[in-house]
């Protein structure tokens, strides 16, 4: 373990509180970047088959009860909220009086408010992220924010586990997290359909779509990669490809005339409302 890399205590332990997907993600990465042991990591879910199936593949303690799994952390331990957005209400009456003053809270539920965590929980210290669903796979980009009492050295725990799903930005203002839910978090969302769409219409043309599929996704990786080590704008790329009176060319004026640009700008826009919507409705 590299002491310079790993911000959080040998002593300190983490509590997954809902450990689905994106919470057995952070486990993991961190496991498998030697930042915690398995014996610091508790995690809780109401299903046995799930509680076994963690414990085994990871080693990690699993509990029923998501108030057991907090009251399993020394004084400074780090409780992490991972359910369902309809499940939060629940969960933090639950908590209510069980998380310490000097516990850290991390939050990853969608629409879940610094001021209502902090209020129901009776706790200061309180962050907020936003992880994106390529954070399965380490290649996430997790925006995240957190209460004036968080200090540096709880930031620097933030930032180090949040890098084992990837990327993570810090970011001033919880408005500016429901920015990034509408363009991080829903992102993958928007690339999906574009690579459906142009599998589609591999298919179309006579391609098999297994075929299809591969150009496309590979075509896909390639540019993203290209565009962030050039570091040259978007459109200095795509104007690098197009020739007058050529495939792009033909190609863009059709995608122009379609409105692509305004249809993805309405899209990224009203994801980012819905955002704001549901956590007046938190």
């Amino acid at each position: 373990m590299n002491p310079m890399e790993n911000k959080i205590s040998e002593d300190s332990k983490l509590a997954f509180i809902g450990c689905g997907v994106m919470a057995e993600s952070m486990a993991a990465g961190l496991l498998r970047q030697e930042i915690v042991r398995p014996d610091q990591i508790v995690a809780s879910h109401p299903r046995g088959d799930r509680r076994k199936e963690l414990a085994d593949k990871y080693g990690i303690e699993t509990l029923e009860h998501n108030t057991d799994a907090v009251k399993a952390l020394p004084d400074d331990g780090i409780v992490v909220i991972c359910v369902k957005p309809q499940r939060i209400n629940g969960v933090l009456n639950e908590l209510k009086g069980v998380v310490k003053p000097k516990q850290l809270v991390i939050s990853i539920v969608a629409g879940a408010r610094l001021e209502k965590l902090s209020e129901q929980l009776n706790s200061k210290l309180v962050v907020r992220a936003m992880p994106n669903t390529p954070s399965q796979i380490g290649k996430g980009m997790t925006a995240w924010t957190c209460s004036e009492s968080v200090d540096e050295g709880h930031r620097e725990q933030v930032r180090t586990m949040l890098s084992a799903l990837g990327k993570e930005l810090y970011v001033e203002t919880e408005n500016m997290i429901d920015m990034a839910t509408s363009l991080s978090a829903t992102g993958p969302t928007y690339i999906f359909m574009v690579m459906e769409a142009m599998t589609d219409a591999g298919v179309h043309l006579g391609f098999s779509r297994e075929i299809a599929k591969e150009l496309v996704q590979q075509t896909m990786l390639g540019s993203v990669l290209f565009a962030m080590e050039s570091h040259k704008h978007p459109a200095e790329l795509r104007n690098m490809v197009t020739s007058p009176g050529g495939t792009s060319a033909e190609a863009i004026y059709q995608m122009e005339k379609g409105t692509l640009r305004t249809v993805l700008s309405k899209a990224i826009h009203a994801a980012y409302k819905r955002a704001v919507e549901l956590g007046k409705k938190g």
